[in-house]
């Protein structure tokens, strides 16, 4: 299959197949639309104005294309953000779609959108534009819900008004990739893409969810569930849809229902050879329709295995006539720089690439942190975070708008440092030791993971009994309100149900949260074909035995592209990502900075979210930790510093504390 999409693809004349659309078309093209991104908002009450609170929301981030209608006494307003990197329109792209029977509001994008029109036209349909929103609510009339978003591969949120049968949809893609956050009163429901335009219609001020602070300053966890840094306010969950009944007086909740979920089933296993095929063929098709846009398409290479690999398909798909457009992050300093690699898999594939130098200075951090936290609504992990930022805006610049990443790989693969650990852990709780001591052996005979175990990142999964004596920095309010989420191996002894908390719950999230929040504040789009919900499917029903073996992370993947890449690239045993020297900032550059953002005069202090003696007593002792050992994690220190700095971005939304 691989061999006939490669064939298809390099072919000057489109040709419609199963799967598959020749990129080159795509690509080649000179036909920027200018419409980057899209955002939506809406509100659902019964108060009288309802213009003017979704007015409220939209003055936030520059929504528009009102629509407003009055049904059973409710108030309905939508809205929808568009951003312009030129004044060309076209009908190829709008966020908002009105028909007879209905309106939709529509953020994301539907790569399989041709095989959808196709179908459709074979129905009998027509279609005034070339837009996915138009495509998207032809599906709903047509197929109702759950057949429609069935039939889809993309990534979206949704709002969709049904004016036969008044009711209003909202919905969110299977893996949460697209944002929607919301707010529910009773007969008031307020939703958005962006946590502050909810803020802002609501026109008050909000309690602060204690358990989430106490997750983020104890344990480096920023989403556990689907509630957000404010109380009242939660995410959407992924792979749902949920439905409100206009004909209905009251409104006190709505269902939320479930359309897809990760299920671990047991198949047969196929040969490696078999196994190898298959996911060559899933992998190279999820990149080859995520290529598809009227945009410039773009990659993030950083040097790591999983978007080389995304870059190796891309070259092979796309063919040496058009241009690939490689973008790379690197450093001056040598410790944390990664173009050797990047080097290395430009050079074999014989392309160029932009490079572009990150080091921003720690005068420069926390200004950076403050309007990093701004865009993204709650406390960022780190200031790679920072650096991503940047990352979209050199993307932006160089006029590369639509970027594939290589998100996502880690969990799926068992990528991570604990995965070894879990495998072990659940191999020896199973009686199997002489298979535990050889996968141990494996890597560190092999040089990878275990020679780079470090204490500090691993004791938030250790057992209490286990886990190195630390200064409790949190402050009473948050004592009292927060019960510590187990995120260890569980009862259940099942690594690949360890990875599916990573994917639903601990750290895809996450990584979804800030990779689209970053690129939003430079008008570009994230892609990421690994959270194709085919390829999630498929490497976490594998066996653990074919994603950690004979001392690797990641096997059969890496052995499914060894052939388009090199292999010191595809056999590396160690991977650093867009990282910058944060851990010698904290201790000497930004202590100063630091210091004043841990005074007793600071939100986090007066709030009572941290507890100022003990938080400088912690620090004190981080800055005297020589680098490499000690048990005090970076993360121990950014995260009040971040809280701090997210605080003061969002302090007029946020009621005041009474003891």
């Amino acid at each position: 299959m691989v061999e006939q999409l490669l064939k298809n693809t390099l072919i000057g004349k489109p040709k419609v197949r199963d799967l598959f659309l020749p990129m080159k078309d795509y690509l080649s093209n000179d036909r920027l639309k200018g419409v980057i991104m899209t955002g939506i908002i809406g509100a659902i009450t019964k108060e009288n104005d309802v213009q003017a609170i979704i007015k409220r929301g939209c003055k936030v981030s520059g929504y528009e294309e009102n629509y407003y209608s009055y049904e059973n006494n409710w108030g309905i307003a939508f809205a929808s953000q568009r951003q312009y990197r030129i004044e060309q329109m076209s009908s190829n792209v709008q966020s908002m779609c009105f028909q007879g029977r209905g309106v939709i509001a529509f953020d994301g994008v539907l790569y399989n959108s041709h095989e959808l029109r196709q179908e459709l036209k074979g129905l009998g349909y027509g279609f005034k534009s070339n837009s996915d929103t138009e495509l998207l609510l032809t599906c709903l009339h047509h197929y109702g819900i759950e057949q429609a978003i069935s039939r889809f591969n993309g990534m979206w949120a949704f709002v969709w008004h049904d004016l036969e049968n008044k009711k209003i949809y909202l919905c969110r893609d299977r893996l949460g990739v697209k944002p929607l956050q919301y707010m529910m009163e009773e007969n008031k429901l307020y939703f958005g893409s962006e946590i502050k335009t909810i803020l802002e219609m609501a026109d008050k001020k909000f309690d602060l969810n204690e358990q989430k602070i106490g997750e983020y300053i104890a344990q480096s966890l920023q989403v556990t569930n689907e509630e957000t840094f404010f109380r009242g306010i939660n995410h959407f969950p992924a792979g749902c849809y949920a439905v409100i009944d206009l004909t209905k007086n009251i409104i006190k909740e709505f269902p939320i229902k479930q359309y897809w979920s990760l299920k671990l089933e047991e198949g047969l296993i196929a040969s490696e050879e078999v196994l190898i095929e298959e996911i060559q063929n899933l992998f190279y098709d999820a990149v080859n329709l995520q290529l598809r846009s009227d945009e410039q398409v773009g990659v993030l290479l950083s040097g790591g295995i999983d978007s080389s690999a995304i870059t190796g398909v891309m070259h092979k798909l796309l063919g040496k006539e058009v241009k690939l457009n490689i973008f790379s992050a690197v450093s001056e300093d040598k410790r944390f720089d990664e173009s050797y690699f990047i080097d290395s898999v430009a050079e074999f594939l014989g392309r160029s690439v932009n490079k572009v130098t990150l080091d921003f200075g720690p005068e420069e951090a926390i200004t950076l942190l403050d309007k990093v936290n701004w865009h993204n609504d709650e406390p960022v992990g780190s200031f790679s975070n920072v650096a991503h930022y940047l990352l979209m805006k050199k993307a932006n610049e160089l006029g590369i708008s639509v970027i594939l990443s290589g998100q996502g790989a880690d969990e799926l693969l068992c990528g991570y440092r604990k995965y070894v650990g879990f495998y072990i852990q659940s191999l020896i709780k199973q009686g199997k030791l002489i298979k535990a001591m050889r996968v141990l052996w494996g890597f560190k005979k092999r040089g990878t993971i275990v020679n780079q175990f470090s204490i500090q990142e691993a004791k938030r999964y250790l057992p209490k009994q286990l886990k190195p004596k630390e200064i409790n920095i949190l402050g009473k309010r948050v004592i009292d309100n927060y019960r510590p989420v187990f995120i260890g191996l569980g009862i259940e002894n099942d690594v690949r149900r360890r990875q599916v908390l990573d994917v639903q719950k601990f750290s895809v999230p996450v990584i979804s949260h800030f990779e689209n929040r970053m690129s939003r504040a430079w008008s570009c789009e994230i892609r990421m074909p690994f959270l194709d919900h085919r390829l999630v499917e498929k490497f976490i029903g594998l066996p653990i035995d074919a994603k950690l073996n004979h001392g690797w992370t990641k096997y059969i993947f890496r052995k499914s592209i060894e052939t388009i890449l090199p292999a010191e690239v595809v056999w590396r045993k160690d991977k650093q990502g867009f990282v910058n020297p944060q851990s010698e900032w904290l201790k000497k550059e930004l202590k100063e900075k630091v210091k004043e953002h841990f005074s007793e005069e600071s939100m986090i202090v007066k709030l009572e979210l941290i507890n100022y003696e003990r938080l400088n007593e912690k620090y004190e002792k981080y800055c005297t930790q020589r680098a490499g050992t000690g048990n005090i994690w970076f993360k121990d220190i950014f995260s009040p510093l971040a809280l701090e700095s997210w605080l003061r971005q969002y302090q007029k939304y946020i009621n005041k504390y009474e003891k």
